[in-house]
């Protein structure tokens, strides 16, 4: 009789108390049609997807491709973000409009950009979002810088997920910040999901190692140049990851231990045993 399959004991992800069965979150944008959309989310298994409210028609614009067509929302948990926001007002507003939009959806991603280069948060107009928008009833994923002190903060004003980046926004440069991806880990009790930086498939591995919840990407996925196979192969990245940080890993050091190789083997090199 053939054994079964090995099957990880269940590990979901919990975001503002819903359960969700992938911890790769994906984007929306930079597909070539709403097909490619489709086609590289189912890839990736994901559950969550991020939607720019400020360039995607979800009902806003009637007569457009609809991306609620392709991607409905009882399959899907749609989440709005801010993208395109340079100040606190324009987010707030922005997720208002999404709330109007999805019938009172309550969670959403927000970022607030201070630099149209590299797209680097504006930390001190993210953290005035943040207090209006929990103050106001959203569940809110935040996108952030990589200081500690920073992630913890928004964690204590009631974000339901810390979002910190682990190189600029597209840039396919991989985890830079592991040390400072660690520590904000270490000390969070919500989750700590990585969102940009992300290249190709051992970065999003490396966050997973690290401990991180989950990750999300959109370009290294849309950018690539077979996007629904570049999905796939992150999605495994990501259980991949995940599972060896569960797995524990040994310690790192400069060799093996020499007596390794024989211990417990009969005629072995001890000297006690020798004629």
């Amino acid at each position: 009789m053939t054994s079964p399959l090995y099957a990880p004991p269940a590990d979901p992800l919990v975001i503002a108390g819903q359960v969700y069965g992938s911890r790769l979150l994906t984007g929306t944008g930079k597909f070539k049609d709403l097909d490619e959309t489709r086609r590289a989310t189912e890839a990736a298994g994901a559950r969550i997807v991020t939607v720019a409210i400020r360039r995607t028609n979800i009902g806003q614009n009637p007569g457009e491709p609809n991306l609620l067509d392709v991607l409905p929302p009882d399959r899907y948990t749609l989440l709005p973000n801010t993208a395109g926001c340079y100040t606190a007002d324009d987010a707030v507003r922005t997720c208002r409009l999404a709330r109007e939009l999805l019938d009172g959806h309550r969670l959403v991603k927000l970022e607030v950009l201070g630099d149209q280069k590299t797209l680097y948060p504006d930390v001190v107009q993210t953290l005035a979002a943040a207090e209006i928008l929990v103050k106001d009833g959203f569940d809110v994923m935040v996108y952030t810088s990589d200081d500690p002190i920073l992630c913890k903060r928004l964690e204590e004003i009631g974000c339901v997920a810390v979002m910190p980046l682990a190189a600029p926004i597209g840039s396919g440069l991989g985890v830079q910040n592991r040390y400072n991806l660690m520590e904000i880990v270490e000390n969070a009790r919500v989750p700590i999901i990585v969102d940009a930086g992300v290249g190709t498939a051992s970065d999003a591995s490396i966050a997973m190692e690290l401990g991180c919840d989950g990750v999300l990407m959109n370009t290294a996925i849309a950018g690539a140049k077979d996007p629904v196979l570049m999905a796939h192969a992150m999605k495994l990245a990501v259980e991949a990851g995940r599972a060896a940080f569960r797995a524990g890993r040994i310690p790192r050091k400069r060799y093996a231990s020499a007596s390794s190789p024989v211990d417990g083997l009969v005629g072995g090199t001890d000297a006690s045993h020798s004629s």
